[in-house]
């Protein structure tokens, strides 16, 4: 086939639609287009091809893949960067463009908050200024709780039925707290104060059993403790002996030093293993079991969040040089370091997966925006979830439909994903 086209000096490259969505497939035969063709004129042809056979009766907008990674240029320098000749057919994966989040509801608060985590349609967040808060999804108040001597770092559910909740918070006073909440009555007890560390708490995580967590502080320590709600430390009198207000002190069952500065995340990424991020620019791999490092992964800038995704068995870290970065921990050929996503200005205080899709994460810094990410879009997120007017502290995405995030702004903004399930 000739390489010019009669009318133009333009190169030619020679392409093959191709989709996994079978209710948009197009034939696969190679077509001819513009090196410069860019993704509004491969969604244009698209569109005809559709048409064309008859399958769709409206324009439906799509994302291209080439090599792996979203088309954000022209499609010659797309592959030129990737090294691909373009002499060759090259296959262009269409996907339909995921919708964006809309924002939801907005909930205000007393002071930042640095701490937030979502269980079905309960929003649990903690703030600046000592107290807990539970929330609907669509926006309600239900409780204010006080306990805490010093700001509220990290939240986290164990459980949720329809008569309990159970939940950790994290605090800068050296403690966390186990609490029960009775659903119905909306009243809720401290019933262990989980003490040891000689330092605020940063960060807290519980592993996918719901039976244990782990704590990661100022004070470099990695403890694991139990989450179960009966008196296990000491015997003699019973827990429903002891005055109901009477909370009990909890010791950790084990102590991890390995860090040499503040631990700032931590995620359990299968029963006897856990990922820590510290301000010390590394990401530590723990067992549990024995109570050593793993494994290590170094960066060049302190972390301030990691998190794992189970779909895609990677991990995410957001670091003070403004970038997210994905890491394999069990990559045996070439870098750790999969990917860095550059798109924010300030320091990445927050990342979290999608738990449904395993491309899909979110991220919030200190330049007051979240962004939503596909791990094939290094370059440039899929959207950015404006509204916070400060920095922004935590995020979450355990339920699919709400992506949720608290900030220095004194509120939580909930946007609702339109792409919930696979």
């Amino acid at each position: 086939m000739d390489n010019k086209n009669a009318d133009s000096d333009t190169p030619q490259i020679q392409i093959r639609f191709v989709t996994k969505q079978q209710q948009y497939a197009v034939p696969d035969y190679p077509l001819s287009v513009p090196a410069t063709v860019i993704i509004s004129e491969l969604n244009v042809l698209v569109n005809e091809l559709l048409k064309e056979s008859g399958t769709v009766s409206q324009e439906v907008e799509f994302d291209f893949l080439v090599c792996s990674e979203f088309l954000r240029t022209s499609l010659a320098e797309h592959i030129a960067e990737r090294g691909v000749s373009i002499e060759d057919v090259i296959d262009v994966e269409y996907i339909e463009k995921h919708p964006p989040p809309e924002p939801q509801d907005c909930l205000i608060h007393d002071d930042w908050v640095s701490a937030v985590a979502v269980c079905e349609k309960w929003i649990l967040t903690g703030c600046y200024d000592n107290t807990l808060h539970l929330w609907t999804a669509k926006g309600k108040h239900h409780l204010t709780i006080p306990g805490h001597s010093s700001p509220i770092k990290a939240v986290a559910w164990i459980s949720l039925d329809g008569e309990n909740g159970t939940f950790v918070s994290a605090s800068q006073d050296q403690t966390a707290v186990l609490w029960k909440w009775n659903v119905e009555s909306n009243s809720v007890e401290s019933i262990h104060i989980c003490k040891g560390h000689e330092r605020g708490l940063e960060a807290v995580g519980v592993n996918t059993a719901n039976n244990l967590m782990a704590t990661g502080s100022w004070d470099t320590m990695l403890k694991i403790w139990s989450t179960s709600l009966q008196d296990d430390t000491e015997e003699g009198e019973s827990a429903s002996k002891r005055k109901k207000t009477e909370s009990k002190t909890r010791v950790p069952l084990r102590t991890m030093k390995g860090h040499k500065e503040a631990v700032s995340g931590v995620v359990w990424t299968d029963k006897t293993e856990i990922v820590t991020s510290s301000w010390d620019h590394t990401l530590k791999v723990w067992d549990t079991e024995l109570g050593g490092i793993k494994h290590e992964l170094a960066g060049n800038k302190s972390f301030f969040d990691v998190d794992y995704s189970p779909l895609s068995k990677v991990l995410i870290a957001a670091s003070a040089d403004k970038h997210v970065r994905l890491y394999d921990p069990r990559s045996t050929e070439g870098a750790v370091c999969k990917s860095m996503f550059t798109s924010h200005t300030q320091w990445v205080q927050s990342v979290r997966w999608s738990t449904t899709q395993d491309h899909l994460f979110m991220s919030g810094a200190y330049d007051n925006n979240v962004k939503l990410w596909d791990t094939r879009s290094p370059k440039a997120p899929l959207f950015d979830l404006t509204g916070h007017e400060d920095k922004v502290l935590s995020c979450n995405w355990s339920n699919p439909k709400y992506l949720v995030s608290g900030g220095a702004d004194n509120t939580v903004r909930i946007f609702k994903s339109k792409y919930a399930v696979k």
